[in-house]
């Protein structure tokens, strides 16, 4: 009731504003706006009340003038808070998970790949993005914004998994200190042959590429450590003079080095057996076994992308061009061939069906971390430069998101290949972290003198098995590690941390596991006959 004398302002949503405010009539434009008297219903109220108001204008139009007073619209300045771009992003992974909480509660059947659907679906329209509120951030202008989406783990914890010990990637990064004692390699064992490499690919461009081939006819060995012959007897003999020994290949040992990159899940699996003896081991079928994509891009492949260029599909497409190219750029002519102590321990003549094993020698060497800790690693090498020099081949390939491989303005690795290639190479090392430091540490434990990096292409955007080799380059691995800023020290200081992680647990069987959407390891230990059936 204590509303009832105030003036009140009709208006309608289609009325025509004549003027925003006139200051130089202010009596006239006060009493114009109550004139409209053909209004009914809520406003009956107001009309019987008009005249009295009328009055009140009247009588106070001298002091109205007197007491007039200019307002200041000029825009005053706030100080925002500003907000970290990792907070945003923490902010919105956490509302992610609220909404996929709220699903599951709700009963329904959706999963983490519905969720990041919706998350595309929204960002090309208002309001989309994580890093801008208004018109989509960069969902909006952009078109992709899935950089964000909550990952399914490697492997589904159980009930009966215990969890023994957590570490935060984050503060092992800052907190541990490089070790100044590398270890020196110690060769225990050669298995393998190796042939000579073709100098003709050094002479690949953009305009002349040569086709990848299908190398058909090539065996590859991805065994995991405890299903090595070579490793076992080694286990039984007893090699190095420490008490503890730790077996492992260079795939597992560059993959905890350089564990500190890594985006997606993964997981590890730990035998500690009598006699104070680690096997640090993998599943069959592992995720390891195949390499990624754009791991550590900003705009990652979305697990919700259908067709090629799911993670998966492009995965696989990643490791078949990897192993085809480390083998076509070799002679294959048996001339040069140069055949180690012990052949290939994987491959069975009566059981070949007329395959052959790739080029590759297995190196086993052994380090002595301390008095009391031998490591044993099979490393790999894959082929001879000039007759002496040992190398590693490893391929990149190029990935153009779904959303930019339509764009005029996009420039392919075809364009700028050859003339920008340090900047191709930039670019890689920003999306493909994990996996060029892993490749970088391999060599490095193999002892290789040179690494051998091959850029190809599809042949069309559409088309994910036929490829182009556009370019190829050696690198010292020495160099590339300081170039791509990791430290040799710095790796045998993370293996060490995990070594006496592993050592002070009682025995039985482990699974390291990375999280899928938080920069986290966690230390599971398991029932013995976990993954037996696998």
């Amino acid at each position: 009731d204590k509303y009832v004398n105030l003036p009140y302002s009709p208006f309608g949503r289609s009325d025509r504003l004549g003027r925003a405010a006139d200051f130089t009539n202010l009596s006239r434009g006060d009493r114009s706006r109550f004139t409209r008297q053909d209004r009914g219903g809520r406003y009956d109220r107001y009309n019987k009340n008009r005249g009295r108001d009328d009055e009140d204008a009247q009588d106070n139009e001298d002091e109205g003038d007197e007491a007039f007073q200019l307002v200041d619209t000029s825009k005053t300045t706030t100080n925002k808070r500003f907000v970290t771009p990792a907070a945003r992003r923490r902010q919105h992974t956490a509302r992610l998970r609220q909404v996929n909480a709220r699903r599951q509660q709700q009963g329904g059947a959706s999963s983490s790949t519905t969720l990041s659907k919706e998350v595309l679906s929204r960002g090309g329209g208002r309001g989309g993005g994580g890093r801008g509120g208004g018109r989509g951030g960069r969902g909006g202008r952009g078109g992709y914004h899935h950089n964000r989406v909550d990952r399914q783990p490697s492997v589904a914890v159980q009930a009966d998994w215990v969890k023994v010990e957590e570490l935060d990637l984050a503060k092992l990064t800052k907190n541990l200190q490089a070790s100044t004692d590398i270890p020196a390699p110690e060769d225990v064992l050669w298995c393998g042959f190796l042939d000579p490499y073709n100098d003709a690919y050094d002479k690949i461009t953009a305009r002349q590429p040569q086709p990848l081939k299908r190398i058909a006819t090539k065996e590859f060995y991805p065994v995991s450590t405890t299903d090595d012959p070579v490793l076992e007897k080694l286990a039984i003999d007893g090699v190095g003079k420490g008490i503890n020994k730790v077996f492992v290949t260079d795939t597992i040992l560059a993959h905890l080095m350089t564990c500190t990159r890594s985006v997606y899940p993964w997981d590890l699996v730990i035998e500690k057996v009598a006699g104070g003896i680690l096997f640090l081991d993998k599943r069959d079928n592992s995720q390891l076994d195949y390499l990624t994509v754009w791991e550590t891009a900003y705009n990652t492949p979305s697990p919700s992308e259908e067709g090629i260029n799911n993670p998966e599909r492009l995965g696989l497409e990643a490791t078949m061009i990897n192993q085809n190219f480390s083998q076509q750029i070799l002679k294959s002519s048996g001339a040069g061939r140069k055949e180690m102590d012990l052949p290939n321990p994987f491959f069975d003549e009566e059981d070949n069906d007329g395959m052959e094993p790739a080029s590759v020698a297995f190196r086993y060497r052994k380090f002595e971390l301390d008095d009391k800790t031998t490591l044993v690693c099979r490393t790999e090498l894959h082929g001879l430069v000039k007759k002496t020099q040992y190398m590693t081949a490893f391929a990149l390939n190029e990935y153009i998101p779904p959303q930019q491989a339509s764009s005029a303005q996009t420039q392919t690795w075809r364009d700028k290949i050859d003339s920008q290639r340090g900047a191709v190479l930039a670019n890689e090392l920003k999306n493909n972290s994990f996996k060029l430091a892993k490749w970088t540490a391999q060599s490095l434990l193999a002892g290789a003198d040179q690494m051998k990096i091959g850029f190809c292409s599809r042949t069309s955007p559409k088309n994910a098995y036929e490829h182009v080799i556009l370019a190829t380059q050696f690198y010292r691995p020495k160099d590339f590690a300081s170039q791509i800023t990791l430290n040799e020290g710095q790796m045998w200081a993370m293996m060490r941390m995990f070594v006496q992680l592993f050592n002070k647990q009682e025995e039985g069987k482990y699974v390291l596991m990375r999280e899928p959407n938080k920069a986290m390891l966690t230390l599971y230990k398991v029932p013995p006959g976990t993954f037996d059936e696998e």
